[in-house]
């Protein structure tokens, strides 16, 4: 009973927090068998939101993850992440095209998905629970933590019996903010064990506020078995805590860390270097900062925040956004800051600010939340003079019977092409644009990485197969090797 099993999040969570999946296909790749050989449970390997970045930015396909990336792990059970809505989305995507995706993703072998609703609503999850299982996929249902007047011990202890009420595979106790801290931990994590009943409960929480991997102890201490870890440097920061730190203090408590600390190093070196050479940011930890339980704006909307406002000159206007930012969220009615409704929340404070007036202008989306079109609660909940400010205007009346449209797949395919498009062009379509799609065919394939533990033999075979080189060379301490391509 004292083995502690973890959950890998680098190449998604961890990128995605800290890389704005910014990583490379061939890094990814490169290293997929080595972090097989680790002993995770599981690993989060995709999100619907790769797709577009992929395309339109790194113009590679994603298919070509989901397809090689899939036959290099034999070991370790991979995840989707999102569900049949996606996941971090503002989009309201049609539900055969969701429905596609995790046919696709279950094609591959990848049969467990993570996911949740920004309102802890487990009454709406009942069908689409229903409709995974039926394709094939198993759901973990994330239970968010939060902190304001609603988010009581009742409210957790409540929302802990709905969720294990829908018979997910797992709840996940998820803290996307960072803002647990070991005394809440003590007294909330036990309510929401006893309240889950014979449903496993696993913790995946982010390190915006240096606190993470001490709840991450104390969850451990009071009973959870599973977290969610990554490996350096896409730990820390805003990513999860890193899996070795959380081994080693696993082991000084006399629990049994169930990985292979060895494997993992080989992993770590491969990371850094891809930092180095792809210019990206290395995950550290982070100092506390209380502020954050005031306006609990995440901490990457904070920089996107600051980049608008310097855009109109206002750049010194950020901290009275985000003390605005608390105020609008409490006329809110408190919504957990989760994407979409963070970006509401937040979006809506810095026009206050640079307007001048509260809600002299205010976005479709507020207007959309405000007439229950992103949650059912929110329009009980939005404090009532807000509320009518907002919806006073003309433009609040033209969203008043607005419903998402949700053509068919025929329809949908009818639109991007036809019935010669195949399933994975047609998402590729859907998500990034033809045109995008059309510019990632053209760049041709991934660039490839190599790994940090290749044999040498491997080494010089692929660097024998660069096309952009003539002439290599290696040198060390008693040793020198050159390869040259021969003339015609």
């Amino acid at each position: 009973m004292s083995e502690i099993h973890f959950v890998d999040t680098t190449l998604r969570d961890g990128q995605q927090s800290l890389w704005a999946l910014g990583m490379r296909t061939g890094a990814m790749l490169s290293i997929a068998e080595q972090m097989d050989q680790v002993g995770f449970e599981s690993m989060e390997f995709f999100v619907s939101i790769m797709i577009k970045k992929y395309v339109r930015e790194h113009k590679e396909n994603p298919w070509v993850w989901l397809r090689e990336g899939t036959k290099r792990f034999r070991r370790t059970r991979l995840r989707f992440h999102g569900g049949m809505h996606g996941s971090g989305s503002f989009e309201k995507l049609p539900g055969a095209i969701m429905k596609l995706l995790i046919e696709r993703a279950v094609s591959y072998g990848i049969t467990l998905t993570r996911t949740s609703t920004c309102w802890n609503d487990f009454q709406s999850f009942k069908e689409e629970l229903r409709d995974l299982r039926a394709i094939g996929m198993e759901t973990i249902v994330n239970l968010i933590y939060s902190v304001s007047p609603r988010h009581t011990d009742d409210y957790y202890a409540e929302k802990s019996r709905q969720a294990a009420a829908i018979r997910p595979y797992r709840i996940c106790f998820k803290d996307v903010g960072g803002l647990l801290t070991p005394e809440r931990a003590r007294t909330l994590i036990p309510i929401i064990l006893q309240n889950a009943g014979d449903v496993p409960v696993e913790f995946h929480a982010h390190c915006n506020n240096g606190l993470a991997p001490l709840c991450y102890l104390e969850a451990v201490k009071l009973g959870v078995k599973t977290l969610h870890t990554a490996i350096s440097p896409l730990a820390n920061g805003s990513s999860q805590p890193s899996i070795l730190n959380v081994a080693k203090n696993l082991k000084a408590l006399g629990y049994t860390p169930v990985i292979n600390e060895e494997e993992v190093k080989p992993v770590e070196e491969h990371f850094t270097v891809v930092a180095e050479r792809d210019g990206l940011p290395i995950g550290k930890p982070l100092d506390y900062d209380h502020s954050q339980y005031l306006h609990q704006v995440p901490g990457g909307m904070i920089s996107n925040l600051r980049h608008q406002l310097r855009l109109v000159g206002m750049e010194d206007k950020l901290p009275a956004t985000l003390e605005e930012a608390a105020r609008v969220r409490t006329e809110f009615g408190y919504p957990i800051m989760v994407t979409p409704l963070s970006q509401f929340v937040a979006s809506q404070a810095a026009i206050n600010v640079i307007v001048g007036e509260r809600y002299r202008e205010v976005t479709d989306q507020v207007i959309q939340y405000a007439l229950g079109l992103w949650g059912k609660e929110a329009p009980g909940l939005i404090d009532p003079d807000v509320k009518d400010k907002i919806l006073s205007r003309g433009r609040a009346r033209e969203w008043e019977d607005w419903e998402p449209p949700d053509p068919s797949l025929k329809e949908v395919r009818s639109r991007f092409g036809g019935a010669s498009v195949s399933d994975e062009e047609l998402l590729l379509r859907v998500y990034a644009g033809e045109e995008a799609v059309k510019a990632m065919v053209a760049a041709g394939s991934p660039r490839e990485y190599l790994s940090a533990k290749q044999p040498l033999v491997r080494l010089i075979e692929e660097l024998s197969r660069k096309k952009d080189c003539s002439r290599i060379s290696i040198s060390k301490t008693g040793m020198s090797l050159t390869l040259a391509k021969r003339t015609a």
